[in-house]
């Protein structure tokens, strides 16, 4: 059986990381390693993990970065042969979750692998929507040789909860440290041009989701767009990612009107231009002045680092 490590990032983890923490100790098989990196909390989510025996590993808020952070755990863990992530708001379902997502590296040539996220049962219908959008109830090989028939979505994946094969990992230079968010989807491609090819899941799941405000949805699409603008190789080599956004938009008017939220089909079209907004402006970011992309982005520290380089 192979050695594997269970890492999270963490700041201020609330009640939730609690929970994550239990639903791991449940798991029928354990993990060799758990460590958490922490940046900086200020509540209890330092003396969680501990209560719970995870490494610890104390980093600075200016430290920490998308990917910087997990290749960080990467090289913490180089006596293990798979690296999973979570972040600290999933909550594994069931206690052979690890137990699925690992039994995918029994193929020599999956390099990577993530697993179902199912919606919290608190979440909003467009926060719901979204993970059932995203995340299908049929698993999926995805490789090069199948690339144009999922488009953009053959590099994705979710750090929320994915595992890699750290030899897989290693060999495309692992997680890049000067992405604004999406490390994981800029690996994924990486691997897929490579010849490795990436398992979805859908039987190893957990529950994670976000109910974004409008303004969230902006700057979380401008980021978006600013990675895309940055790293346009990947729309040049998978397709953009404009077609898979019409898509969203009929299942999610078509999820709201049979779920009996057809009320809310005005918010949705409102969040559809938001979010459009913002990633057309991120894919022109290099014409925004700098003040305008603190303004607009989700991650500002990104762009103060950038401004300081």
């Amino acid at each position: 059986m192979y050695r594997f490590a269970v890492v999270i990032p963490t700041l201020n983890g609330g009640h939730t990381f609690e929970r994550l923490l239990a639903s791991v100790d449940d798991q029928i098989l354990k993990p060799n390693r758990k460590i958490v990196i922490d940046s900086g909390s200020d509540d209890d989510t330092v003396n969680i993990a501990k209560k719970y025996n995870w490494e610890i590993v104390l980093i600075s808020k200016e430290e920490y970065n998308h990917g910087a952070t997990r290749q960080m755990g990467v090289k913490l863990v180089t006596d293990c042969d798979i690296v999973v992530y979570l972040t600290q708001d999933a909550i594994l379902t069931n206690s052979e979750t690890l137990t699925s997502i690992i039994s995918n590296f029994k193929q020599s040539d999956i390099g990577a692998a993530y697993g179902r996220q199912l919606p919290h049962l608190n979440a909003r219908p467009f926060g719901a929507h979204a993970r059932l959008f995203n995340y299908s109830d049929k698993s999926m090989v995805k490789s090069i040789d199948n690339a144009a028939q999922f488009g953009i979505k053959a590099a994705f994946i979710s750090n929320s909860f994915a595992a890699y094969r750290i030899n897989a990992l290693l060999s495309v230079g692992g997680f890049p440290s000067n992405t604004i968010l999406s490390e994981d989807t800029y690996v994924a491609a990486k691997m897929l041009l490579a010849g490795w090819k990436i398992y979805y899941n859908a039987e190893a799941q957990v529950y994670h989701s976000h109910d974004y405000t409008l303004l969230q949805e902006f700057r979380r699409y401008f980021d978006i767009g600013v990675f895309h603008s940055r790293e346009s190789w990947i729309r040049e080599k998978f397709g953009k990612a404009e077609g898979e956004g019409m898509r969203f938009v009929l299942s999610e008017i078509n999820y709201l009107w049979k779920s009996g939220n057809s009320l809310l089909i005005p918010e949705a079209c409102i969040r559809t231009f938001i979010k459009l907004l913002g990633y057309r402006l991120g894919l022109k970011e290099n014409i925004i002045p700098h003040r305008f992309k603190c303004l607009f982005s989700m991650h500002k520290k990104y762009w103060i680092r950038k401004n300081m380089a």
